[in-house]
């Protein structure tokens, strides 16, 4: 279950935050408390220093563009010390300045006051500001506006190295929200003559987004209306820090107890699920109780929350709910025990915390994986560890389908009386690339399963794993299993003599070697018979399919099957691609590309996540407003494996693709990369797929392949500005596998609507060797919640 973080918030607080305070906030189950950082003086000092300086320039006494200093701040201009209780507290910046403001006088005033909050909040230890947002109200100064905002944030970062700026911003925009409702507020004191005429803008989903993608670091207002599903993915795609919820945003049920709609419970539950959750900020939903009546005061958080203020509008509780209501109001305050809890909002959000859906078992496995880079795994050059093949041994998804494959394949072999390759009759089978032998595991039980006596070999060049196939041949498998040393690529295929290549008493089939650079006719003096193979079985795929060369390993041990009808599980798999918005990657990238110049140019396993699909779906009209947007997937290539005449080592033009892909964006947006999937058919209809669209379907809580993602070094804007690409933009990605390129596997371009160059962009080195396996996570990082301290 999710853990939530709650702070409670009062634009009006009175009193200043104490240890006394503190802890009851903490028995009302909150975990944080706000505190503005300078007091009604202050604002009183700066206004009338404003006033008096404006009435001079309308007099002519001083120049309109000279800004007078506001002196530091005195004792009575804040109430915040540095304490012990610091750690607990989150500052609000005066709501009042106007960092937007097209006048240079009131701009530098609001300047001037936000540095001397954050110096002094820096100075008394405060972890996080929360600063007003800025102001969009006209269309013709936007652009400015945001810009000087921008400015005086870096600015005001720039006066420490500890506290974080959290710019408070509504989710959406609409032409009323910027009606100035804040009592002394700078704002009309813009002069008239910086004041660009023009109508409001009309209502806009991402206008806000625009502003914020300025400026970066966010509190996140939710409005009483959410706007449409692609502006909340938008939100959901970017680093928040607080989600802030009014009173206005909650509903009274009918019993009058605030809720909030089943839309808004989604959008919680799903940002609630990011790998670093925001805190939850309520706003304005009544102080905390207890501090001005004693009789009120909750000496010890109880943990009852009442049925009734947490039910949906629409629901009414049974007799037994009315009867255990009525218990814990008389428990919590004898004040209110004839209906409602002291703190109702906060009630509510505990119950919603306990109603979190379950976490599936792909989300439990990949928690802390979730937008985590991870490099790609070298299995060709190096050897993997022990525990990079038992994190994906836990995966039984895979190895079920795998297991239903192969026994598929048995029975219909022998329901169609197809000849075999052994002399020995039985149908001859090889798993290559067996690691610490799952597939041979799953082979043999298919066999026992189907009633089908198999010859079984497994294949691996690792010499480490190679010891543990040797304990399983021994101990699980029975000696059943011919195991071979090799690379997959050089050996030549099952023999009829391999118990005399290396006698062995004990095991006497267990540690057959057969390689074209060992094998002489000195130690062999017979020339054994070698034979094809019928049925041959690999886990070489990758995230994109294809891009652990799969097709290139396959390509060196196909001759070897039955060129009649052998067959090749996996058969063949295809990749895919869409474009995203994924401003948490291309941080992490860009912070790494200084100390690795790579870093861009590099393809990255990523548990996909906080990201923002750019092409989409159109909607029909039997879709629900709130139903998640599904991505538009294109297929890129494909490949398929079977009997082959001949060994294709040393031309791979075969192997080489291209595509040319179009995706329709219908909204503006950030591209900072693509997406990669793949699907792949084992054998008939059973099918695994990482493919957004269809992996709930075809192979639901696989574990083993998280998607890959390809970043772009030059980040495109589709924006519906002048200067940005234009709304419902078609992207025009260029993708290859091409074998010319001494030092690169893939490179890809785009375009947009053909009105910019292309770009061609390296995606895979060689220089770095491709891996063989899928890549093993590093060890995760600590999960932990960014934003807050923990409670002590």
């Amino acid at each position: 279950m999710p853990e939530y973080y709650v702070v409670q918030h009062e634009s009006n607080r009175q009193l200043p935050i104490t240890p006394q305070v503190l802890r009851q906030a903490h028995d009302c189950d909150y975990n944080m408390l706000t505190t503005p950082i300078t007091t009604p003086l202050f604002q009183s000092r700066v206004l009338a220093l404003l006033s008096n300086h404006l009435s001079d320039i309308k007099d002519g006494r001083c120049d309109g563009h000279v800004t007078p200093t506001i002196p530091s701040f005195s004792a009575t201009d804040t109430t915040l010390d540095p304490s012990e209780i610091i750690s607990h507290l989150v500052g609000i910046a005066s709501p009042w300045i106007d960092l937007s403001s097209p006048d240079p006088v009131v701009y530098n005033i609001s300047r001037q006051v936000l540095e001397l909050e954050i110096s002094y909040a820096a100075f008394c230890g405060l972890g996080y500001v929360v600063v007003p947002g800025s102001k969009l109200q006209y269309e013709s100064s936007q652009g400015q506006g945001v810009a000087q905002y921008a400015y005086a944030i870096q600015e005001a970062l720039a006066l420490n190295n500890h506290t974080h700026i959290l710019v408070h911003l509504p989710m959406m925009y609409h032409p009323d929200q910027d009606v100035e409702d804040v009592q002394g507020s700078l704002a009309p004191f813009t002069r008239p003559e910086y004041i660009e005429e023009g109508g409001r803008s009309k209502y806009d989903f991402l206008r806000t987004w625009d502003a914020w993608h300025v400026i970066r670091s966010v509190s996140l207002s939710i409005p009483r209306h959410l706007p449409a599903i692609h502006a909340q993915s938008r939100w959901h795609s970017e680093p928040l820090r607080l989600l802030s919820l009014t009173a206005q945003t909650f509903l009274p049920n009918r019993h009058g107890h605030p809720v909030l709609t089943k839309d808004h419970q989604a959008l919680v539950h799903w940002y609630m699920r990011l790998r670093t959750p925001p805190g939850l900020l309520l706003c304005d939903v009544g102080p905390i109780p207890g501090l001005d009546d004693p009789e009120a005061r909750i000496s010890q958080a109880d943990g009852f929350i009442e049925q009734n203020a947490a039910s949906d509008p629409d629901i009414l509780p049974t007799p037994a709910e009315t009867s255990s209501l009525s218990q814990k109001e008389n428990h919590i305050s004898k004040s209110s025990a004839n209906d409602k809890s002291p703190t109702p909002h906060l009630s509510y959000i505990r119950k919603l915390q306990q109603r979190s859906p379950a976490l599936s078992i792909s989300e439990q496995f990949g928690g802390s994986y979730q937008d985590y880079l991870q490099g790609p795994l070298q299995p060709l050059s190096d050897n993997l560890e022990s525990m990079t093949y038992e994190v994906f041994e836990k995966d039984p998804v895979k190895y079920d389908l795998y297991e239903a494959a192969i026994r598929r394949a048995f029975t219909d072999w022998v329901s169609a009386a197809k000849t075999v390759s052994s002399p020995s009759g039985n149908i001859v089978v090889a798993v290559v690339g067996a690691g610490r032998g799952p597939l041979v595991t799953r082979a043999l039980r298919a066999s026992q399963g189907a009633g089908v006596k198999i010859e079984l070999w497994a294949v691996e060049k690792n010499p480490n794993a190679f010891v543990l196939l040797q304990r399983h041949n021994e101990h699980d498998w029975e000696n059943q299993v011919h195991l071979v040393q090799s690379d997959m690529r050089s050996w030549i295929g099952p023999s009829s003599h391999a118990s005399s290549t290396h006698p062995d008493k004990h095991h006497p089939h267990d540690m057959y070697r057969q390689n074209r650079t060992t094998v002489t006719t000195e130690q062999q003096p017979q020339s054994p018979a070698h034979y094809k193979i019928d049925i041959l079985i690999s886990e070489l795929l990758g995230s994109f399919g294809d891009n652990e060369l799969s097709p290139e390993c396959l390509d060196g041990i196909t001759p070897l099957l039955n060129p009649s009808h052998g067959i090749s599980i996996p058969a063949s798999y295809s990749s895919y691609l869409t474009p995203i918005a994924a401003p948490k990657l291309h941080a992490d990238i860009a912070s790494r590309t200084p100390n690795d110049p790579t870093a861009p140019n590099t393809p990255y396993v990523v548990m996909l996540h906080a990201i923002d699909y750019l092409s989409t779906m159109p909607l029909t009209p039997d879709t629900s407003p709130s139903a998640p947007l599904e991505p538009f997937v294109q297929k890129a290539w494909s490949f398929s494996h079977g009997p082959s005449r001949k060994r294709e080592h040393d031309d791979n033009k075969h192997n080489t693709r291209s595509a040319h892909l179009t995706f329709p964006t219908p909204h503006r947006g950030c591209l900072h990369g693509l997406a990669g999937y793949f699907s792949a058919v084992l054998y008939a209809d059973i099918e695994l797929s990482t493919h957004p669209l269809e992996a709930k379907e075809k192979s639901p809580d696989m574990m083993s392949w998280f998607p890959i993602y390809f970043p772009l070094k030059v980040t495109c804007f589709l924006s519906s500005r002048p200067f940005y690409l234009q709304k419902d933009t078609h992207f025009l990605p260029r993708i290859f596998r091409s074998r010319s390129v001494p030092h690169q596997r893939h490179l890809a371009g785009a375009s947009a609507s053909n009105t910019v160059p292309h770009i061609f962009i390296p995606v895979i080195n060689l220089s770095n060797p491709p891996r063989t396996n899928h890549a093993s996570p590093p060890p995760p990082p600590p999960r932990h919640l960014a934003f807050f301290p923990p409670i002590n």
